[in-house]
């Protein structure tokens, strides 16, 4: 698996873009696919599933991920490190109710899982 070079692609992008979502869920959505594939290399690299993945070696990839190198501060690195951390959360949620390990996650599912829980939200106003 080659490691990410850009956030989303034009068709990740496009694809969150057509979801039923409030800006707010559309900028979550996007950081767990993001997270997503980044955790996918990152336990690929440490040979390991990503429930078992430690938090530091996750923090330590988003430090050194080259999308973040340029014009980004140290602050913004460890605040971006905490936001793919934060989404393994709702990528772990997403895993148990599809009942696939969240390696086998895809966009599709990541995205549908968002929208469910949008309309939850709704519903329950």
């Amino acid at each position: 698996m080659q490691p990410p070079t850009e956030f989303l692609t034009p068709e990740e992008c496009a694809e969150v873009d057509k979801a039923l979502l409030t800006s707010h869920d559309k900028f979550a959505t996007r950081v767990a696919i993001y997270a997503l594939r980044s955790l996918k290399h990152i336990a690929q690299q440490n040979e390991v599933s990503i429930s078992a993945l430690q938090l530091e070696q996750i923090e330590d990839w988003v430090y050194q991920d080259d999308s973040l190198q340029q014009g980004v501060d140290q602050e913004f690195r460890k605040f971006f490190s905490q936001l793919v951390i934060s989404s393994l959360k709702p990528l772990k949620q997403a895993s148990q109710e599809m009942g696939v390990a969240i390696e086998e996650l895809t966009i599709s599912q990541v995205i549908a899982w968002f929208e469910q829980e949008a309309k939850f939200k709704l519903e329950q106003k």
